[in-house]
């Protein structure tokens, strides 16, 4: 058994590429916490690789969302659209 505190957690600056993607999710009501963080690594990956579609990116992702996929995809691209993501 370990004694010692876990390591602290290191944010990403709010400007990178990887926080635009998590916050872009962060208002999706989805089943479990983990299921909007896997669709938040799946817009990051859709961003980061710029193939496919967004649909597509939220699909693949298998996450469990209280809403539509295409309300779903609605909020996503008004938020990257806020924080200035254009490659859509």
């Amino acid at each position: 058994m370990s004694t010692k505190p876990p390591a602290a957690v290191q944010q990403f600056p709010k400007e990178s590429i990887e926080a635009v993607a998590y916050a872009s999710v962060s208002t999706i009501p989805t089943v479990e916490p983990n299921d909007r963080t896997r669709l938040g690594f799946h817009v990051w990956r859709w961003l980061a690789e710029k193939q496919g579609t967004l649909e597509q990116a939220i699909s693949s992702s298998g996450s469990r969302i209280e809403i539509s996929k295409q309300e779903a995809e609605k909020i996503i691209r008004e938020a990257l659209t806020a924080a200035g993501v254009t490659n859509q």
